[in-house]
């Protein structure tokens, strides 16, 4: 686990999903909006195209790890208000992507920060040195979880017209 890279996540550095048929077996892609009761969309979205894949069994730890990622996004990466914007326009964007042994979720946020944190600033401020300290915690174990539940995770800046950043969780699936 950690936040290894892996050049089948390069399209995620551009800000969208693989587009070659023969690269992924399934894709699909949501617009979230900017309150926290995107992470209800969020996971509903998830359950559904989990299932169209026939990947139900993999939900609970999935839908855990697309909660964490996209409450970090909207918590920390939305400039204003966390939560609280009523513009039509969506900062935040999740991907689910699948190839025949490995799925991806993405979360698009337009934040340029490290989702690590770095102080008091950033994603639930992890950092795999303060993770017996982060365990204590009620909140701010986000990436703890992510990193707990995955079988690796990362971040890559946007690159071309998009700014901000990809934070992606991946899983292994059996063949």
């Amino acid at each position: 686990m950690g936040t290894n890279g892996s050049t089948m996540l390069e399209p995620l550095r551009q800000g969208l999903p693989p587009v070659d048929p023969t690269a992924v077996s399934g894709s699909a892609s949501c617009a979230l909006p900017a309150r926290f009761e995107a992470v209800r969309g969020a996971r509903s979205f998830t359950r559904s195209t989990l299932g169209q894949w026939g990947l139900d069994d993999r939900f609970d730890d999935v839908a855990l790890v697309v909660s964490e990622l996209v409450t970090n996004a909207l918590r920390h990466a939305l400039p204003g208000s966390p939560g609280g914007s009523t513009e039509n326009e969506s900062h935040v964007r999740l991907h689910l992507m699948r190839w025949s042994t490995r799925l991806v979720c993405a979360v698009r946020d337009p934040s340029e920060d490290s989702p690590t944190g770095t102080g008091d600033e950033g994603f639930s401020g992890f950092s795999p040195e303060r993770t017996e300290e982060n365990c204590d915690l009620e909140s701010g174990r986000g990436l703890f979880l992510v990193d707990s539940y995955s079988d690796s995770w990362g971040w890559h800046p946007l690159a071309g017209r998009l700014t901000g950043k990809v934070v992606w969780a991946l899983f292994r699936l059996h063949e």
